[in-house]
């Protein structure tokens, strides 16, 4: 707690007053004042109108009144506004007390918004075709933050990554090995990953337009995967577990780690799909279609859309079908199937497992839960509005089906060029199919490289290796925060250059704040004691940090509620914005030593909230740059 034991102690003395004054308990909201009319402003009064029949500024200054008997502990001064609402001061030294204290414990910006439940987030999920570029990036970070954010608001989270290696995607690159001949080593060092998206799926998706017969044949690939009998479906296994552990080094590299893999291939091979196709049947939510485009297709019936088609007419199913069991099993539906075994170790130190139809000795897992959250872009929409409406049909019990959506990634013309892409001076929208996009190691490849420039620049004296390093914590920080910074339903152009400045709203400048108050801990060779006389601290820059610093937990709620990751970012903006304002017009070693300590305590408050926030979106702290 922090800024939150203030509205605490204000909520519990308006709820008294209320009740004093034989005033039936009403709703009411407290929220951080704008500037100049104190720290917080209730609308108590409003809400009080209509059953009082007064009006709001005659029950504000009542409510004023009354309140003035608990004045003495946070709060100093209460102001009835002629507007209405109630506007509350609090006592300086005593909220930078509670705050600073607190914002050195482990369990500070910890919120209980879960109470401890279960829920599932999946992410990731590319296809194992094509290496990682950067429109999945905009998926990896989004939902690799909100696991991070639920579990510091109480959320028992498992977190999923859905591996579709059963595919026409994985067909198509198993026709270009086996018909086009393309080599099964990639030339010149390439990744693997990098080298079936760029060269065999690309290439081979080319070859339908001059020869369509060969769609036939992958429509027999795409047969003999889904059966996995056949020496082409465990060939497809080899290639896709090489895609993927190319990929999952491009996550790790992002910070990312996950509890499960779940493999398409072993949904369609288990016995849930046959159980929902039988249960869909049962409800008459699909129809056989006897006649006209879809002849001889299994269908969804839509309401006012056009039906959409589940199974085709050679039997095979389609990417919806294999969802619909996959969803039903993460929300506890139907028996799980599944065995589990050890995938690897991860960077992180968590294990990763994967699942398995083999029978093994290893121990049982649960991954299910009555909160699911699915991120998928917006372009998959409707597929995800027609899973969550049969998910509500499966069960009358509380569990819900989330599809956390969010818009497509774009690189600036500038920084399309400077990566080869010829975009005719447009930003770049990415598609794998058409081979329009920059592969995620490529971004940071490049990040790496100007962050390492020019921190050498301003750092002469340090090492390779510590430049490597700075460079490295940069990179991984400047795309997962343009990734998250912008509203979910916003399109994002990465902008390489725009994206390292020093200035503006950058991963950037809130890590140089960090290094900068590290800077000021450094130079005073003092060790912060916080048993500090916090009444000391009077100035107006240095109670807007002090606020902002204990506004983390209100944060992390707002978040965690509305599965919003730009909120943290937002909080990390606001959070260096008011460190770099008193960092100018503070001198936070030039004063009498128990004024010194007591900034320094501050400053050290403003390192371990910003730590804190930052981590909740994967983002490390260097101690230069």
């Amino acid at each position: 707690m922090s800024f939150q034991t203030l509205l605490d102690e204000i909520r519990k003395n308006l709820l008294t007053v209320l009740e004093n004054e034989k005033i039936s308990q009403i709703p009411f909201t407290l929220e951080s004042a704008k500037e100049g009319f104190g720290d917080v402003s209730c609308n108590i009064a409003f809400q009080a109108a209509k059953t009082l029949k007064k009006k709001p500024n005659e029950i504000a200054q009542l409510i004023a009144k009354q309140y003035e008997k608990f004045l003495g502990g946070l709060v100093k001064k209460v102001e009835a506004h002629p507007s209405g609402y109630v506007n509350f001061y609090a006592e300086i030294g005593k909220m930078a007390q509670v705050i600073i204290t607190q914002s050195q414990k482990t369990d500070f910006g910890k919120v209980d918004v879960g109470q401890g439940q279960r829920v599932t987030v999946e992410h990731t999920s590319v296809n194992p075709n094509k290496a990682l570029h950067i429109g999945h990036v905009r998926n990896v970070v989004v939902g690799d933050s909100m696991t991070r954010i639920l579990r510091q608001a109480n959320y028992d989270v498992q977190t999923l990554n859905y591996v579709d290696d059963s595919g026409l995607q994985v067909a198509d690159i198993l026709l270009g090995f086996t018909e086009l001949k393309f080599p099964l080593e990639p030339p010149n060092g390439q990744k693997f990953d990098h080298y079936c998206g760029d060269e065999v799926y690309v290439k081979t998706t080319e070859q339908y337009l001059t020869k369509p017969e060969l769609q036939e044949k992958r429509n027999s690939i795409l047969k003999e995967i889904e059966e996995g009998k056949s020496d082409t479906a465990s060939f497809a296994t080899q290639i896709t577990s090489r895609v993927l552990g190319e990929q999952l080094k491009t996550c790790w590299r992002l910070g990312v780690s996950y509890d499960c893999l779940n493999f398409e291939s072993e949904i369609v091979r288990s016995k849930l799909w046959p159980e929902i196709f039988e249960q869909l049947k049962k409800m008459e939510l699909i129809k056989f279609e006897s006649e006209g485009k879809n002849k001889d297709c299994w269908v969804i019936l839509s309401e006012g859309e056009e039906d959409k088609v589940l199974v085709r007419s050679n039997g095979t199913a389609t990417y919806i079908a294999k969802d619909i069991p996959y969803a039903a099993w993460k929300l506890g539906l139907v028996d799980d199937p599944f065995y589990y075994k050890k995938y690897s170790d991860q960077p992180s130190g968590k294990t990763l497992y994967q699942t398995t139809l083999t029978p093994n000795n290893s121990p049982k897992h649960d991954y299910s839960s009555n909160l699911v959250i699915t991120v998928i872009d917006s372009r998959q929409a409707r597929l995800q509005n027609i899973i969550t409406k049969l998910m509500s049909q499966f069960s009358s019990n509380k569990k819900e089906y989330v599809h956390l959506s969010y818009e497509s990634v774009t690189l600036s013309s500038e920084t399309a060029n400077s990566l080869g892409l010829d975009t005719g001076g447009k930003s770049a929208q990415m598609s794998g199919r058409k081979g329009l996009y920059v592969n995620a190691d490529r971004i940071l490849d490049a990040l790496e490289q100007k962050t390492k420039e020019e921190t050498k620049k301003r750092n002469p004296e340090l090492s390779d290796e510590s430049l490597s390093k700075i460079a490295t914590t940069v990179a991984v920080a400047t795309l997962r925060y343009e990734m998250i910074k912008q509203d979910l339903d916003k399109i994002i152009t990465f902008d390489t250059a725009k994206s390292l400045s020093l200035e503006g709203d950058t991963a950037s400048y809130i890590q140089y704040a960090f290094a900068r108050a590290g800077r000021i801990l450094e130079k005073s060779q003092l060790a912060p004691n916080f048993d500090a006389n916090y009444q000391l601290l009077v100035d107006d820059y240095e109670y807007s940090l002090i606020k902002t610093i204990g506004k983390l937990d209100l944060a992390v709620q707002d978040a965690a509620r509305n599965l919003s990751p730009k909120v943290i970012a937002k909080f990390c903006y606001s959070l260096a914005v008011s460190f770099n304002a008193f960092y100018e017009h503070v001198r936070v070693l030039d004063a009498e030593p128990e004024l010194v300590n007591a900034r320094i305590c501050l400053v050290s408050s403003f390192q371990s909230c910003l730590r804190t926030a930052l981590e909740l979106i994967g983002i490390d702290t260097p101690s230069r740059m």
